[in-house]
């Protein structure tokens, strides 16, 4: 039996609760083959639109109804969590049910303790929210001292945050507790919500976004995964993408990752970050293995039928 962290891109969760909802029992079933196949499972997802959507709403909200107050990024991050968790635990429990399998599932509100003195807070990168007016923008950042608005590609100001990169999982010896009481456990949620500690040891949230496949990785570490499982909307990965030399890989060494990570080969906001998440949990410890593929061939992408694997 093999543990395996398994972390769940934006295509598995859709846009609004009723697409998520029904993406979620198609990544339930890919999720039990697992499952069935002997292996020992736990799940770190996305929640890019959900806790977008989440934080928009109470932001405009608040400007009409003075009952309405804006929330935190750290507690949006937290809402998201739940309600993703709802959706998923639902799914898998009908998915269960209908194989007539003993099982439950749970999902753990997760703080992910992140560095301070981080470089990712001198220069806040990550947008959220709403679009507004260079001179409304201007006025927010006067009013709320600390708070950042960037131009995002013409279409206006959002707020933009840190993304720092994770260090720890708060929550890893709960997460462990319930793998050894045969649970499915689903984490992380979002990249996990970002946490900073004083010098009293105290842990204080902060508004700030933490990378998905980067907290999957650091979850993986922490609880001595022997896989990780990057699911994205391709089966495997490719270099020179969409041009007449375009070549699938099927497995790469760490060596290998890090040439085609030098030379450009992956796009900032997709797939490199998915492969230095993966080179990053390789390293980590020995005979580990990532893999990054699509949701439906996860259970042909750990027998080497599907996906691109990542190794020593």
């Amino acid at each position: 039996m093999a543990r395996i962290v398994v972390a769940l891109g934006g295509n598995a969760l859709g846009n609004t609760p009723k697409e998520q909802e029904e993406k979620v029992k198609i990544a339930s079933e890919s999720l039990i083959n697992l499952i069935e196949d002997g292996n020992e499972v736990i799940i770190a997802h996305g929640n890019g639109p959900q806790v977008g959507m989440i934080n928009l709403a109470f932001e405009e909200g608040s400007k009409t109804n003075e009952k309405i107050v804006e929330v935190e990024l750290p507690e949006c991050t937290a809402m998201s969590q739940g309600y993703i968790g709802y959706h998923l635990q639902k799914g898998i429990r009908n998915e269960l049910n209908k194989r007539n399998k003993k099982m439950d599932s749970v999902t753990v509100i997760t703080q992910v303790l992140v560095d301070k003195s981080d470089d990712a807070f001198k220069d806040p990168t990550k947008p959220i929210g709403g679009y507004y007016t260079k001179e409304y923008a201007e006025k927010l950042m006067i009013e709320n001292k600390g708070v950042v608005y960037k131009e995002d590609s013409g279409r206006g100001y959002r707020r933009v945050v840190p993304s720092p990169k994770p260090v720890d999982i708060v929550e890893k010896n709960i997460i462990l507790s319930m793998l050894e009481n045969n649970y499915i456990v689903i984490a992380c949620g979002g990249g996990g919500i970002p946490v900073i500690r004083d010098d009293y040891g105290n842990i204080e949230g902060i508004p700030a976004v933490i990378d998905k496949d980067f907290a999957s990785s650091t979850l993986a570490n922490s609880i001595d995964a022997e896989y990780l499982f990057i699911l994205t909307a391709v089966d495997r990965v490719f270099i020179n993408f969409n041009k007449e030399n375009q070549k699938e890989i099927k497995d790469m060494s760490i060596r290998d990752a890090e040439k085609y990570c030098e030379e450009g080969q992956f796009a900032k906001g997709s797939m490199l970050p998915k492969v230095l998440a993966a080179i990053e949990f390789v390293k980590g410890g020995k005979n580990r293995k990532a893999i990054i593929a699509s949701l439906e061939k996860a259970a042909e992408a750990i027998k080497g039928e599907s996906g691109t694997i990542i190794h020593s």
